[in-house]
């Protein structure tokens, strides 16, 4: 008896609930109005219309969310009030004459440009919401906002002015100012043609057996006193893996002195120099290095250099020529004199009575004394004690050293001096600015450092959608990610250009990170972390690089020599490379008889005539030469046996996959696929 009130009252509850619930869902919905709803009759998105109510103090989840009565009143009257504001406001007749001539300067405030504008903040929010942007009365506006805000307020947006503009405004100086100075000479050519050794004889030191393989790896800036002046040489590598380093000293020259060996004539280097040097602007004065090896023909030379519009003085052009000998030292007498000339034409002049400029030709992390940059200065006087900027890095001279060793205190125009006291390391080619305050000179060094951060943050923002779907449009690419870690900062630089000219459409170079420096535990874990191989040039790895790198199986390999290390690159890219398939044919058959066969079907009867018929392998049909079918050897018997294969000049029964059209007189050809390694064109 008991048992039936209680199944009547545990039956009951439920429906109970249910109807409270949809009586609740019914009322809402009959008291509120939906975000949507409200946005759509002021014409706003329902982002808009929400970022609106947040600035009103509002709470709101979604573009779902009912709002009471009151607050859609609310809502309502300041909609309508600011719409009426805005519509007496900004008629472009009242507004555009009321701010006739206004300025406004890049940072202003909501506020700030409510109260110049005469308008209520509210009125201003609305229409940057109009203009798809979001702010509060507080935000800082940028240059490209006041513009679209000014298009339609009447008012002229003005850029501010960074502190980078203010300070490093190149002005041109009085020519009371300007003093001669010293011309500076590139040294220019093709690999092992005998550049370092010209600048020895020049300077009676021995300069290329400090390098690998007597090649120059990276830029050596020195100066030389003559009887007739000074001249500054700048001696660029010559191998086409360091074209971005001749490219820099061909930026920071006044003459070009073009070296070709005259027992090996112009080289693909040779002509990447000349254009160099004609995209720079700057005389070429050819030396003809290497005349007293057997085999010279200085005459070939200079046909050679009239296919490339530098036509010798004596055969009617304007190319300064001299055959010279760096072994010997014939010639170069005669070289040096046609330099001076050649810069006397020039009226090389600079101010030395202002804040030093110039332009870092190398960098390097020194183990005791810390960041080393080779600086050539170009104009003004560089003082020890001097606070500068160079690149995203600022610091103060604490030391200069110049290519003699010899310590100096102040320095003039085209001068080459080793300059200590940076806080990292720069760029090859940054300009180098000297600051009076060392408060400017970090306040420029950290805006470009937060500006480079952003760029890398971009450049390495995680995937969307949209570029995933890009990706997957693109394929699949293969990539070979690199550490790369060198002596300086040039030949990371050059030695990155060349290995990301290595990559294809199917496999690509990924440098995750260059920098100047010993192979480090942290640069092992990166390549753990990335799957990378480590390279290091002119650098080896620290003890607990060698210990992490036998923990985690990284690939660590340094080189002194660039083409040991572009050929190890080349060597693991092309594992990467898919195989390539070739289609070879193994054998041919000629069906003879047709025979039916219980579950297996029409069985040809067939001859082998050339090669073999392997079980399991593809086939195809051909009927007078034409493709009928392609398909698999399903059976292959001699007699009643089954065989894997039958060679030429035998008889066999040949069952051919999802295939019962044959006919006498068909041929069988029989392949296979073979996988064959490729390398990179």
């Amino acid at each position: 008896m008991s048992r039936a009130p209680r199944q009547r009252r545990m039956s009951r509850a439920p429906r109970q609930r249910r109807k409270s619930t949809k009586d609740n869902r019914e009322e809402n919905h009959g008291q509120g109005t939906r975000v949507h709803e409200l946005a759509k009759q002021y014409d706003l998105t329902p982002q808009e219309l929400i970022a609106y109510l947040k600035n009103l103090g509002v709470k709101v989840r979604n573009d779902m969310t009912s709002l009471d009565p009151d607050t859609v009143a609310l809502i309502e009257s300041e909609l309508t009030a600011e719409s009426d504001a805005h519509g007496v406001s900004t008629n472009e007749a009242t507004v555009k004459n009321a701010t006739n001539g206004l300025k406004i300067e890049e940072g202003a405030t909501v506020s700030d440009l409510a109260v110049s504008l005469d308008l209520q903040p509210s009125v201003l929010i609305m229409q940057l919401m109009k203009l798809k942007v979001i702010a509060n009365i507080n935000q800082r506006l940028d240059y490209d906002t006041l513009v679209m805000l000014g298009e339609h307020l009447g008012f002229e947006a003005i850029k501010a002015k960074t502190l980078e503009e203010e300070l490093l405004v190149e002005e041109p100086d009085p020519s009371e100012s300007l003093q001669p100075r010293a011309p500076v000479v590139t040294i220019m050519g093709h690999v092992d043609h005998g550049k370092t050794s010209l600048l020895d004889a020049i300077r009676q030191s021995n300069i290329s057996e400090s390098e690998a393989g007597n090649i120059t790896q990276h830029i050596g800036a020195y100066h030389v006193t003559l009887e007739g002046g000074s001249v500054v040489f700048l001696d660029t590598p010559g191998h086409a893996a360091f074209t971005a380093m001749r490219a820099r000293g061909a930026q920071a020259t006044d003459i070009v002195v073009l070296i070709v060996a005259a027992d090996d004539g112009v080289m693909p280097q040779t002509v990447e120099a000349i254009n160099h040097a004609k995209a720079a602007k700057v005389p070429i004065v050819v030396a003809i290095n290497k005349i007293d090896v057997p085999g010279a023909r200085p005459d070939y030379i200079k046909q050679q250099l009239s296919e490339h519009e530098l036509i010798p003085e004596e055969w009617g052009g304007q190319t300064i020529c001299v055959e010279t000998s760096a072994t010997e030292g014939t010639g170069i007498d005669f070289l040096l004199e046609m330099l001076l000339l050649e810069a006397a034409l020039l009226e090389l002049k600079a101010n030395p009575d202002k804040s030093a400029r110039g332009v870092v030709i190398e960098a390097e992390v020194d183990k005791e004394r810390g960041t080393v940059a080779t600086v050539l200065v170009q104009a003004g006087t560089l003082t020890v004690g001097d606070f500068f900027v160079s690149g995203r890095y600022s610091g103060k001279v604490r030391a200069m050293i110049d290519d003699f060793g010899k310590r100096m205190k102040k320095v003039g125009p085209s001068t080459p001096v080793e300059v200590l006291g940076f806080t990292g390391v720069p760029e090859a080619g940054d300009k180098f600015y000297v600051i009076e305050s060392e408060k400017d000179a970090r306040a420029i060094s950290e805006a470009r450092l937060d500006q480079y951060r952003t760029e890398k943050l971009g450049t390495n923002s995680h995937v969307s959608l949209e570029n995933l779907y890009q990706q997957i449009q693109e394929g699949e690419i293969k990539e070979l990610n690199v550490v790369l870690k060198g002596d300086v900062q040039g030949s990371v630089q050059a030695v990155a250009s060349s290995l990301l000219e290595l990559s294809t459409d199917e496999v690509k170079i990924n440098i995750i990170h260059q920098a100047v420096g010993g192979i480090t535990e942290t640069d092992i874990l990166l390549a753990s972390a990335s799957d990378a191989i480590v390279v290091g040039f002119n650098v080896h790895p620290t003890t607990e690089a060698v210990q992490a790198k036998e923990l985690e199986g990284i690939d660590v390999r340094t080189y002194n020599v660039i083409y040991n290390l572009i050929s190890y690159i080349r060597s693991a890219m092309e594992g990467l490379l898919d195989p390539e398939v070739r289609e070879v044919v193994i054998g041919r058959a000629e069906v003879r008889e047709l025979f039916k066969v219980p579950r297996l079907g029409l069985v040809a009867g067939s001859y082998v005539n050339w090669g073999r018929i392997s079980y399991n392998q593809p086939l195809r049909v051909l009927r007078d030469n034409r493709l009928i079918h392609e398909g698999k050897v399903i059976s292959l018997r001699r007699f009643t046996e089954n065989v894997n294969e039958v060679q030429a000049n035998y008889e066999c029964g040949i069952g051919i996959e999802e295939f019962a059209d044959l006919k006498v007189g068909d041929v069988l050809e029989c392949y296979v696929h073979e996988e064959i390694a490729r390398t990179l064109s």
